[in-house]
């Protein structure tokens, strides 16, 4: 059995590709961290097929020895502080996380075993200020929060470690991809669950930031495949995974809203306190590369994505309320 390891396997991403890689017939190791608020919902119907590793991204010491005990085939580095408004908060912690840490990871490949191969999970959010519509591998970086700068980092050195040491080192640049099991704070899924209460008389407002920003936005189930893919090629390389449309904020609610008759201009309120800094106006990739190497395309449509968030929330709220 093909042994892999995950970092950040309570989380979304994480979770999936947990999911997909115990039905390829892997053996499955997910890193955590030592903490008394580690969520394991997540990953709570597989945890009796995986196993719990303790590890730290900010620790390169834990993570040699996590390598030299167990012989992984890949590890797929998806741990970050990943949430954009947070890291105006936290600057520093979120580059000792998601730029540095990435750093001690390959360095620990490097150290171990350099046959091991190394997925990196960068991110639409290097593109920012974007340059060029569509946005593809070559597409020049221009973040606008420090969680985009980290993963221009974390990219670059994951280019230089596969260049300079010969590793089997990719990188997929998602796009903005979400699901059911999609942090709370994340704006699609706070629009679906807002919908929920609201229907169900929980709640009587959704409050939200900037209405106008467009995204490239997909099912995160199917972009852990194309992670999975990137890992099977001959030789490492970078690909866009994106759907190719994009959908604003607006869109969203009015989606979401629609699904359960509510018009949602009654409801959605702006709210200063969710205006970024710096905002990403528009953000769509092109995934050609993806689906002509990897053979990788989204199975899953935005308004299915939505309407499979609604019904997820509306039953969470349902026993709630």
């Amino acid at each position: 059995m093909p042994q892999a390891l995950i970092t950040g396997i309570t989380g979304q991403d994480g979770s999936y590709l947990a999911d997909f890689l115990l039905g390829q017939g892997y053996n499955v190791f997910g890193m955590v961290r030592r903490s008394s608020t580690v969520n394991f919902s997540r990953i709570q119907h597989i945890q009796d097929k995986i196993t719990l590793l303790s590890g730290d991204l900010l620790d390169l010491g834990s993570l040699i020895s996590i390598l030299q005990e167990y012989e992984f085939d890949e590890v797929y580095n998806l741990a970050a502080q990943s949430f954009v408004p947070t890291s105006w908060e936290q600057p520093v912690f979120t580059g000792e996380v998601t730029a540095l840490g990435v750093t001690r990871m390959l360095e620990a490949i490097r150290s171990v075993d350099k046959g091991i191969r190394f997925y990196q999970a960068s991110s639409s959010e290097m593109f920012g200020k974007v340059r060029e519509v569509p946005q593809t591998e070559r597409t020049p970086f221009y973040p606008r929060s420090p969680y985009g700068v980290a993963k221009v980092y974390g990219h670059w050195i994951t280019v230089n470690y596969r260049e300079s040491y010969g590793l089997h080192a990719s990188s997929g640049i998602l796009f903005n991809h979400t699901s059911p099991r999609r942090g709370l704070e994340f704006v699609l899924r706070k629009i679906t669950r807002g919908v929920a209460r609201i229907k169900l008389g929980l709640e009587k407002e959704l409050r939200l930031g900037n209405l106008d920003p467009q995204r490239d936005i997909g099912y995160a189930g199917d972009y852990v495949r194309a992670m999975w893919m990137m890992l099977q090629q001959s030789a490492p390389d970078d690909y866009v995974v994106a759907t190719g449309e994009t959908h604003s904020i607006r869109e969203m609610c009015e989606q979401a809203f629609g699904f359960v008759g509510l018009d949602w201009q009654e409801f959605v309120v702006q709210d200063a306190r969710f205006i970024r800094p710096a905002e990403v106006d528009l953000l769509v990739g092109d995934a050609s590369k993806a689906r002509r190497t990897l053979g990788w395309a989204p199975a899953v449509s935005f308004p299915a994505l939505v309407q499979m968030m609604v019904d997820n929330d509306l039953a969470l709220a349902q026993q709630e309320g």
